[in-house]
Formats: C-alpha cells, sequence, structure tokens
C-alpha cells in the first residue's frame, strides 16, 4: 500500500512539474457593443437614411437613444453598412474592425415585422463563404412601415439548416447585441 502510495504521489508531482507558467492562457473577450449604425445609401445616389442606436452608459443608466434619418423610398434598393462601436472606452473602440477581423465567429440578422416590404440580401462573407452581414442590399417595395430588428450573434452556426439573413432562431451562438427599428417605406 506504501509502495502505491508513494507511486501516487510521485506522479502527481511530474504531471504538475511538466506545465509551464510561461503557457499563454487565450482569452477571447466579449465585445462591449454601445452604438451601432446602419447607413442605407441609395444605390443609385441620392440621400442615406441612417438608423442610429446609442447606448454609452450600457445596460441600466440612461435609456438607449435611437434615431432613424427619414423614410425609405419605395422601389429603391439600398446598401447598407454597418459601424458598430464601443464609445465606453477611451479613446472609442471601433468594434467592425474586430468582427471583420472574426468574421467565422460573427453574423448580423436582419428580421423585418412582416408588415414592412424589404427584401434584405448579404453583400459579404467571411473566409469559408459564409454570411457576416457587415454590409447588406436592402430593397424597399411597397409604401408600409414596422420594424426592422438587427441581431449580431457570436459564434453561430451558420451552416445549420434553417438559417437565413431573417431566420436567426437556428443559428443558436449568443447574442451581442439586438437593436428594433422603426422604419417606414414611403415616397
Amino acid at each position: 500500500m506504501t509502495k502505491y502510495f508513494a507511486f501516487v504521489v510521485i506522479s502527481l508531482l511530474l504531471i504538475a512539474a511538466c506545465g509551464s507558467d510561461d503557457d499563454p492562457i487565450l482569452i477571447n473577450e466579449e465585445e462591449v457593443i454601445t452604438d451601432v449604425t446602419y447607413t442605407l445609401s441609395p444605390v443609385g445616389g441620392g440621400d442615406a437614411v441612417v438608423l442610429s442606436f446609442s447606448d454609452p452608459d450600457g445596460d441600466g443608466g440612461t435609456a438607449p437613444t435611437q434615431i432613424v434619418s427619414g423614410n425609405l423610398s419605395a422601389g429603391t434598393t439600398y446598401e447598407g453598412r454597418i459601424q458598430v462601436l464601443n464609445s465606453a472606452s477611451t479613446p472609442p473602440v471601433d468594434i467592425t474592425t474586430e468582427i471583420e477581423d472574426e468574421a467565422a465567429d460573427h453574423q448580423f440578422f436582419f428580421v423585418p415585422d412582416p408588415g414592412l416590404d424589404v427584401q434584405l440580401t448579404y453583400l459579404d462573407s467571411d473566409g469559408n463563404g459564409d454570411p457576416v452581414g457587415l454590409r447588406t442590399e436592402l430593397r424597399a417595395g411597397s409604401f408600409s412601415s414596422g420594424n426592422l430588428v438587427i441581431i449580431l450573434r457570436h459564434e453561430p452556426n451558420k451552416a445549420a439548416a434553417g438559417v437565413g439573413i431573417s431566420t436567426p432562431a437556428s443559428a443558436g451562438g449568443e447574442t451581442d447585441i439586438e437593436i428594433s427599428f422603426p422604419v417606414s417605406i414611403g415616397n
């Protein structure tokens, strides 16, 4: 029994000695997102429509602000670009760059209310050919209004059955941010 105990103690000491304090510990911190701007520029030219969200103090505290700069024009195609910031940091950090660098781990989803006549398409992809959503195309249909929900997921299953630009339910992953913008299509 004593030989067995001595063997176990020596084995544990050898295992512990094999580790190195110099081995790096990789930590992938979640992004802190305080500002999101979705700029929709008409493909043929004209004034952009900007959907912006800002919550500089994060959850709690002061309520976030949301601004939609105007109505979309019926029958118009827009190129959309998203910018994501952490303005709580000094200086502010452009999270858009992190999303681009870690594109395989991120995906934006755009979920319009059923009454809002828009069609959305991804214009960008990660290194695996899967969508990211920092660049999109939005086609505004007939006069209508409703909410457009923008969702950023971290580590979604982009290849899961049923996952599309407006159907994030099957993607899984963690929601980094979810914002609902009131959108109208007019003249």
